[in-house]
């Protein structure tokens, strides 16, 4: 199994030098949060594309670790190219590719990810999740049957589509073959002129090709995008880190203070 994590951005909103994904959460950078899920997950292969304060952000990686530079922030899907540009692929392997600055996400999580879309026949496999204001977030799309039928961002969404509560985190199991074709297709005809990861799964679905999607909780979908989002990802970090040790016999008079 095959990961890109994209973690080439700048973070404007963070008003901070150092790079976004550097941030901490629980004693540990965004970006290696990410990187111990995606091993705890069996990924075996990721590449890291960096950018914004490349120099800062490979010191800070493990040993041996795999990068791409973005030296230009062109989009998502720009970024994704540069990622697998860096790996040897066959058609039929896996890719996730994920965002940089999610701490949260577990390992079992994408495990299940990657369990579903190879079971299940789909060349996407989105993770979603079912969150109470889903305000600002891309909606799935399902069919009467429950399958996947794409995705639609708030700005272009109708006002049955906001009812939608279930929505994208930017987490994505691909087959290689079909994203590097389909990234092939990507255009920036769009206000920021940038190449955009999502427009694949708009490609895939104007295709008729299968996709899925499995639910993560809330929580594990959080990004960060200032400081006030941090502190809050922090606070949940250090609750699931506490309650696991809870949960093995240490005795915490108040976890909420630790």
């Amino acid at each position: 199994m095959k990961a890109v994590v994209l973690a080439a951005g700048k973070g404007t909103r963070m008003k901070s030098e150092l790079p976004k994904v550097l941030h901490e959460v629980a004693g540990r950078s965004m970006v290696n949060w990410v990187l111990a899920a995606l091993k705890g997950a069996g990924v075996d292969e990721t590449t890291v594309v960096i950018g914004h304060g490349a120099d800062a952000v490979v010191t800070q990686l493990p040993p041996g670790a795999t990068t791409a530079i973005q030296a230009e922030q062109l989009g998502t899907a720009h970024a994704t190219k540069i990622g697998l540009a860096e790996m040897t692929l066959s058609a039929d392997d896996v890719v996730i590719v994920l965002p940089g600055d999610m701490p949260l996400i577990r390992s079992e999580t994408l495990a299940a990810l990657l369990s579903v879309h190879t079971t299940s026949g789909a060349v996407a496999t989105l993770l979603s999740s079912i969150v109470d204001d889903p305000t600002g977030y891309g909606r799935i799309l399902r069919d009467d049957g429950g399958a996947v039928t794409g995705v639609v961002e708030h700005k272009d969404a109708s006002g049955a589509q906001r009812a939608i509560q279930e929505v994208a985190t930017g987490v994505y199991a691909f087959s290689a073959g079909v994203l590097r074709m389909r990234l092939e297709q990507v255009t920036n005809d769009n206000a920021q002129g940038e190449y955009y990861l999502p427009d694949v799964i708009g490609l895939l679905a104007a295709a008729g090709q299968p996709m899925a999607a499995v639910q993560a909780d809330p929580y594990e979908g959080l990004g960060v995008n200032s400081h006030e989002q941090l502190a809050g990802i922090a606070r949940l970090a250090r609750s699931r880190i506490n309650a696991h040790w809870m949960s093995e016999g240490v005795w915490m008079l108040d976890p909420d203070r630790v």
